[in-house]
């Protein structure tokens, strides 16, 4: 359920409306808007009188919600969230450029890589320290030590790094990691979405190589949930018929995450189509259709990368790409 109070609204007067619903076992969630507040009821609602709250002087209109997420509801919340990662802003019109390589393979490869990134134009810095892997004789990370040089890259460049985390028993090593991210195939780990949701950190949440748009909001309210607001939904491509490509890349679900929730939608081009030669014009079609940012593999020698070389864009590439990408965003305003 909804309750929208009007613009000036009694401050004493919605306490006590906040209290009394409190005291019925529900959980508020706050919206302050430009021009309007809006309470978020959480729980079961079925008892409250909707009739009885419509008629108080600082209540402009009730109305319930049947989706089954509210958190991450945009009618809870009506305007864009904007999550901030140091003096990074993703969502609400700020548009985030992350790029790296899939796995930190050695100091001098994620060093030189975050130089050259951010040369471009990118701000913030990805790479894989801990890698999920379809077969179990692939590569799978250095782990611990990819952590420790990401962190030595961030120090050269100033760049916030994003990384995965894959188990809840791996949480404080990320303790000085600034963006956790969530892998596809970890969407639906509930209870690291719960955990996730105890920190006070940003959470890059990947869509399941087979997920609904539903299922993706639903993990995203896990975590917001337990009470870390701080959410970035990213569409990374689905398994289809396609067969030509890794994935096929759904930017439908862009504008729709967009209607549907008030949390910035990121799009990675690289996992979404497995082809570095592919990434470039579903990036350009991502910022087209309103995307929040891109997430782009870059590595300094994609023919012999340790993992997904042949998705991995040069360092010169991705230069020409964020120009390319500029000029679509600059022709959208």
């Amino acid at each position: 359920m909804i309750v929208v109070l009007k613009k000036d609204a009694n401050k004493e007067k919605q306490d006590k409306l906040i209290d009394w619903l409190k005291g019925m076992g529900l959980g508020i969630h706050i919206s302050v808007g430009e021009y309007q507040t809006v309470l978020g009821l959480i729980g079961d609602t079925s008892k409250v009188d909707m009739d009885l709250i419509g008629s108080l002087d600082i209540v402009d209109s009730v109305k319930r919600v049947t989706d089954t997420f509210k958190c991450v509801n945009r009618q809870f919340h009506p305007d864009d969230t904007v999550v901030n990662v140091g003096d990074v802003k993703i969502g609400g019109g700020n548009f985030a450029m992350i790029a790296g390589p899939c796995s930190v393979e050695s100091e001098a490869q994620i060093v030189e890589v975050a130089k050259a990134v951010k040369a471009a134009g990118a701000n913030l810095l990805r790479g894989g320290a801990f890698k999920p892997r379809t077969s179990p004789y692939d590569f799978q990370g250095l782990k611990g030590e990819g952590l420790e040089l990401l962190k030595i890259a961030r120090k050269e460049t100033g760049l916030p790094i994003v990384t995965e985390i894959m188990s809840v028993s791996d949480l404080p090593l990320f303790e000085d990691v600034d963006v956790l991210q969530v892998g596809a195939r970890n969407m639906q780990n509930f209870d690291l979405l719960k955990e996730l949701g105890r920190i006070g950190k940003p959470i890059l949440l990947k869509r399941g190589l087979a997920n609904t748009l539903k299922e993706l909001l639903m993990s995203a309210e896990y975590i917001m949930a337990s009470g870390n607001e701080q959410v970035i939904l990213c569409e990374r491509g689905i398994r289809t018929y396609s067969d030509y490509m890794r994935n096929t890349l759904d930017l439908s679900a862009v504008p729709m995450l967009h209607e549907l929730s008030h949390l910035p939608v990121i799009v990675d081009p690289s996992h979404a189509t497995g082809i570095a030669r592919m990434v470039p014009p579903m990036a350009l079609s991502a910022a087209a259709c309103g995307a929040d940012g891109l997430i782009i593999e870059v590595h300094n020698d994609p023919i012999h990368a340790l993992c997904d070389g042949a998705q991995s864009l040069t360092p010169d590439e991705y230069a020409k790409l964020v120009v390319k990408v500029n000029a679509v965003r600059d022709a959208i305003r």
